[in-house]
């Protein structure tokens, strides 16, 4: 097959990675991996000093790098423009609209030129601003940096603050006298980002990461104390499941969550006695999910319990949260599924999807009468920001589509009453009427119709010739929002359609959506985003050379699926931080997230039907010799999700195998992780080099 729109010439000789086969045997089975020596033995230390990689390791990345700027070099001026486009659609001396908390008003803000936010606050009554968290001052000098967020005391004296300078989400914490604006001599390293304060605020909770980057110990930190002397106050023994901490709205419990992908299980202990053991809620059950939110001397529950595919609200006394206490509050409904619920004195408040469209519903829990907050354009994104308080009536969401930049919402809702209180602004204009956001659907191979949202300009010919950007994700349940996104715009401005295609693995149509586009039935989830790309070719929205699929992470590992599957089909690929080694990483349970993974994508150690599933899609093990279409994989070196080998050893076997003249690039960012880079600006760069390079591949320069 020969891609009819070339854009690479006079480049450089590609790097060749050595082969140093390794070989591995399972289930009787024996694979042989050429470049597994990729992989620094010494990884878990070099997450967190970069400096220690293997000097080998290191050469053959930077060579990487060298071969993608040599051939991306046309871009740079475009580049330039494209960031300076998306640059300009921010606003710059942006802040957030504050939100009350008792005698304050805290908020966010940034400055124009600055890469990282600002926390502040007001108080409630008038007066001035004091500046609690200056990020572009704490990442001065840093490569990296990223803030864990911050999180005030209940008696607004303190905050617990946390940062990343790795990249590796290793967080450390420190604590702020809001007094002073001085940092207590507290440092508590080495976790999730975050606590939960107790009660009297003279200590917290959090959640501390081992070597392996598991979520396994929940510690309650005394202030004014070494963090070797922290009391544990419960540990998971399962590498299977993640575990996190937080505190009750009404500040009277603290909450440990313990679960993975498709089980979980809840304790609680009282916020006012840091010595109290923690009480189990109802013991985990394979398949089972719940969660707890404080409403007075209730809590409401929203698991999927009893058959509740699509979910329900519970409701159990706090004194007695056990299972038997479980009685329904809003019953399961078939396709109407219930994404999170929030309660406050008068109401309770949940978010649910039904035919592809979020919306939310407002329950008075003195009369039961319920109303529900929906928009009426094809497709949309709903956002609920609740209330730091408990004592309101008053809650906070973001609506935007494709066309329609986020408005932020007041919403009383006893009285109903809808305050705008600040709209996005797009500093170099945007008029919504030049565009067009539509909603179609793609027959999938086996009849379903995979809904697919598209952004283009008005006058944007739709006879084939129009470039596409065509996004996909499809796992974990996760539900790409159709909501408002400066960046694409970049390209929409120059004749692209943008595309999300809403594939099986997600819950965009309830829960079985997202079933069937797992474990054994994962191919779905390939296979939809398929015949999505077919379907926009052949109704002209586009032509199949003029596709360029665009996935991260999960969405990486679709990437390499659909290259392997239907090549023809795309004319570039743009596979970001892609999780394309699932074989290897699931088999590998040394690796921070594999065991808490096996229940998304089955457990190939212990079963070999699941061992041939993965097997038979992972796609680092299906490349095989046939013509790829451009390939571009961006990567991060201290990344612990999906870690920086994986797409380096995807890289040198499809360089290897491939059949036709189109490049394989990998750019692999030296100083970042997981999320890229850190700073706002920053991200824009990256961004701008992948615009570039859907430009480029589909003759756009």
């Amino acid at each position: 097959m020969e891609f009819s729109l070339p854009a690479f010439e006079n480049l450089p000789a590609a790097p060749v990675a050595p082969k140093r086969p390794v070989t591995d045997t399972r289930h009787g089975i024996t694979r042989s991996d050429d470049y597994a020596w990729m992989r620094d033995g010494n990884w878990q230390a070099m997450f967190k000093d970069p400096a220690i990689l293997d000097p080998a390791i290191r050469a053959h990345l930077e060579a990487e790098n060298a071969y993608q700027k040599a051939a991306m070099a046309d871009t740079e001026g475009l580049q330039k423009t494209l960031f300076a486009e998306m640059r300009g659609r921010i606003k710059e001396d942006d802040s957030s609209v504050p939100s009350p908390d008792g005698p304050w008003l805290y908020g966010v803000r940034y400055v124009t030129g600055g890469e990282q936010p600002k926390h502040f606050r007001i108080p409630r009554e008038g007066g001035a601003e004091q500046m609690m968290l200056d990020g572009d001052h704490e990442a001065e000098g840093k490569p990296y940096f990223r803030l864990a967020g911050a999180g005030h005391s209940p008696d607004h004296s303190k905050m617990i603050w946390g940062y990343d300078d790795k990249g590796s989400e290793f967080f450390t914490l420190k604590v702020r006298d809001l007094e002073t604006g001085a940092d207590g001599a507290d440092l508590v390293e080495n976790t999730g980002g975050g606590g939960a304060w107790a009660a009297d605020c003279a200590g917290f909770f959090y959640t501390a990461v081992d070597d392996n980057h598991r979520p396994s110990k929940i510690f309650y930190h005394r202030l004014g104390t070494a963090q070797g002397d922290d009391a544990l106050i419960h540990e998971e023994t399962d590498s299977g499941f993640f575990m996190g901490v937080h505190g009750s709205s009404l500040n009277d419990f603290i909450l440990i969550g313990i679960n993975d992908h498709e089980t979980s299980e809840c304790w609680v202990m009282p916020a006012n006695d840091p010595a109290a053991k923690p009480q189990l809620v109802a013991a985990r059950q394979t398949g089972v999910e719940y969660s707890l939110s404080e409403g007075g001397d209730v809590f409401f529950i929203l698991t999927n319990a009893d058959g509740a595919k699509d979910f329900k609200i519970c409701q159990a006394p706090v004194t007695a949260p056990g299972r038997d206490n479980w009685s329904d509050v809003v019953p399961h409904k078939p396709g109407r599924l219930i994404l999170s619920v929030s309660a406050y004195e008068n109401h309770l408040v949940w978010m649910e999807r039904e035919n592809g469209l979020p919306r939310i519903v407002i329950k008075d829990r003195t009369s039961g009468e319920q109303h529900a907050i929906a928009f009426d354009e094809e497709a949309y994104a709903l956002g609920f920001h609740g209330s730091m308080e408990y004592h309101t009536d008053t809650v906070r969401f973001a609506y935007s589509s494709m066309t329609t930049p986020s408005e932020l919402y007041d919403y009383n809702m006893a009285t109903r009453e809808r305050t705008l209180l600040k709209r996005e602004e797009v500093p170099s204009g945007h008029t919504p009427a030049d565009y067009v956001t539509r909603r179609v659907m793609a027959p999938a191979e086996d009849g379903e119709l995979v809904p697919v949202t598209l952004l283009y300009r008005a006058d944007t010919p739709l006879d084939g010739t129009a470039p596409c950007l065509l996004y996909g994700y499809g796992s974990y349940g996760i539900a790409i929002p159709a909501g408002f996104n400066t960046n694409c715009l970049s390209l929409v401005d120059r004749g692209f359609v943008y595309a999300i295609a809403h594939i099986r693995g997600g819950k965009e149509k309830g829960f079985a959506w997202y079933e069937d586009g797992k474990r054994d039935r994962k191919a779905n989830t390939f296979t939809d985003f398929i015949a999505a790309a077919r379907y926009l070719d052949r109704e002209h929205f586009t032509s199949h050379d003029r596709i360029v699929a665009q996935g991260g992470s999960a969405g990486g590992m679709l990437m390499g699926a659909v290259a392997n599957m239907a090549p023809d089909a795309f004319g570039g690929i743009i596979a970001a931080v892609p999780f394309v080694d699932v074989l290897n990483t699931m088999l590998d349970d040394t690796l921070p997230l594999t065991p808490p993974e096996w229940p998304e994508w089955g457990n190939p150690v212990a079963s070999l039907e699941d061992y041939h599933t993965i097997a038979a899609y992972s796609p680092y093990d299906n490349v095989r010799a046939q013509a790829y279409p451009p390939i571009l994989a961006v990567a991060g070196l201290t990344d612990p999700r999906v870690t920086y080998w994986e797409p380096a050893k995807w890289v040198a076997r499809v360089r290897e195998l491939s059949t036709g003249d189109q490049p394989v690039l990998f750019k692999i960012n030296m100083a970042a992780g997981h999320a890229g880079a850190s700073g706002r600006f920053q991200r824009l760069e990256e961004i701008a080099y992948e615009y570039a390079f859907a430009l480029k591949v589909t003759g756009h320069l």
